[in-house]
């Protein structure tokens, strides 16, 4: 039954991405091993499109994140935010809290920042 839903997972994900047939097993195995992946291709191959997918597939929330030199770890945690009519503060989300992560071009990123990605 397992085996039954992982295959209609990856024939799902490869409806949307066509070709990558390994790449979709190699990311069904890494989402399996409650690891992390970690992509490299050429741009423009489908990455985004990939987790997109992955999502939607599992029904889970999907947010990009766009490293840049001055992405700060509260970009991506979030933050507390005063509200005046409640008189308290509210913490709002960063795109960390979704079920999958796309942070794109990591290396642009300052290494402070690229440790608030980690667990």
């Amino acid at each position: 039954m397992v085996a039954e839903q992982i295959t209609r997972l990856r024939r799902n994900i490869e409806q949307v991405l066509i070709g990558k047939e390994e790449t979709v097993k190699m990311v069904v195995a890494g989402l399996l091993a409650r690891g992390h992946i970690l992509l490299e291709d050429v741009p423009g191959v489908g990455k985004t499109t990939l987790a997109q997918a992955l999502a939607r597939s599992l029904d889970c929330s999907f947010r990009r994140i766009q490293c840049t030199p001055d992405l700060l770890p509260s970009d991506i945690l979030g933050v507390s935010i005063y509200n005046p009519q409640k008189e308290r503060f509210e913490f709002q989300p960063g795109p960390i809290f979704a079920h999958i992560v796309l942070a794109d071009e990591i290396n642009r990123a300052t290494p402070r920042t690229q440790s608030s990605l980690s667990r």
